[in-house]
């Protein structure tokens, strides 16, 4: 099958006869799938498994034909339109591929790009516009502050950047010992941003490192639990102090 047969078989699920759920679904019951697929993507991406990229593509694809769908009913624009759209921009945005501007380096083509995008009025006029607010806060700061960083608003140094988290952290153990919760949440946040700075300057993505420690503490975590169930035991039924003999044979091990 082709794209063209993909689109008539999203259209005939939405037309009178066709499946009664996708016949009742809107944008905004669909979000929560499209999230899901993207992110089952993201997934297959960094397992590396072609054959699975190849499936959750296929599931991505059909959620952006099927919100196309939505639009076509209501007069405002089809699949067709969106590919048309993306084509256009793609060459519009690359003079130096599809005409005669000179664009040597990867960086040109970047400062080339947010030209475009503000002559679009993309950006509305700030230099740190253009950030999805939907999108994960960790991805979202490092965006933002990149943008911040283009625009000449950063430290000099890295550690200029850790001398500012000790001073968040030292704001956060005050408002600890006030017991203030809106204020922990408001330090605890400047921390994570601060964080993410850091990241930043040392070319480090956050989202990739966080990922990597949620990874490696649930490896450590099945260790744990696999070797109380050698023991004939469940962590829920050990103290912190067995934990934590069995947490330094996990670190030991993974």
């Amino acid at each position: 099958m082709n794209f063209d047969e993909l689109v008539e078989i999203v259209a005939k699920l939405r037309a009178p006869g066709g499946c009664p759920w996708d016949r009742e679904q809107t944008r905004e019951t669909l979000k929560p799938f499209l999230i899901e697929e993207f992110y089952e993507l993201i997934d297959a991406i960094d397992e590396d498994s072609p054959e699975n990229m190849k499936e959750e593509l296929g599931d991505l694809l059909f959620q952006i034909v099927l919100q196309s769908e939505l639009s076509r009913e209501e007069g405002k624009f089809s699949i067709h339109d969106v590919v048309d759209g993306i084509a256009r921009k793609m060459v519009r945005r690359h003079p130096h591929v599809f005409g005669d501007k000179d664009l040597q380096t990867s960086g040109a083509v970047e400062e080339w790009w947010e030209e475009n995008k503000r002559a679009e009025g993309k950006n509305h006029g700030s230099l740190i516009d253009g950030v999805p607010r939907s999108m994960p806060s960790l991805l979202r700061s490092q965006e933002l502050q990149l943008k911040a960083t283009n625009a000449g608003f950063d430290w000099e140094r890295v550690e200029d950047a850790i001398e500012k988290l000790e001073e968040e952290v030292k704001e956060f153990k005050e408002a600890l010992r006030a017991k203030d919760k809106n204020e922990i949440e408001n330090e605890l946040g400047d921390m994570l941003f601060v964080l993410v700075r850091i990241s930043n300057f040392l070319e480090v993505n956050p989202e990739d490192a966080l990922t990597k420690t949620i990874n490696k503490f649930i490896q450590r975590f099945h260790f744990m639990e696999s070797r109380a169930s050698d023991q004939g035991r469940q962590l829920t039924d050990m103290t912190l102090a067995e934990m934590d003999v069995l947490w330094n044979e996990a670190k030991k091990s993974v």
